[in-house]
């Protein structure tokens, strides 16, 4: 019985750190994101990364990322850049990507 006691935690311990990992990932994705944006939208710097922090915020508004989404979407329109649904959705794919491969590489 101890031995599927062990195993069951390790399944548990296994969870609980996947479960943080992508977590992480997903936050560092939408800090990827708003930087990206922030570089479209000609800022850099503290305006850069204050930009991102309101992309990243604009994320816990409700489920999903339409939210996100949105945000950038009405801020790139007011900029006049002409950037379509799919191409940001490429973007947020591609820095989860990223981000996916940065927290892998540093919990080895």
């Amino acid at each position: 019985m101890g031995a599927f006691d062990d195993r069951e935690k390790g399944f548990e311990r296994k969870y609980q750190l996947d479960a943080e990992q992508a977590f992480r990932a997903q936050a560092r994705r939408d800090k990827l994101f708003g930087q990206w944006a922030a570089g479209q939208l000609g800022y850099s710097g503290d305006k850069a990364d204050a930009y991102a922090k309101d992309v990243v915020g604009s994320n816990f508004e409700k489920p999903g990322d339409d939210d996100m989404l949105g945000k950038v979407r009405a801020d790139f329109k007011a900029a006049n850049l002409n950037v379509a649904d799919d191409v940001l959705a490429a973007k947020l794919t591609e820095c989860f990507s990223t981000a996916a491969g940065q927290i892998a590489a540093e919990s080895k």
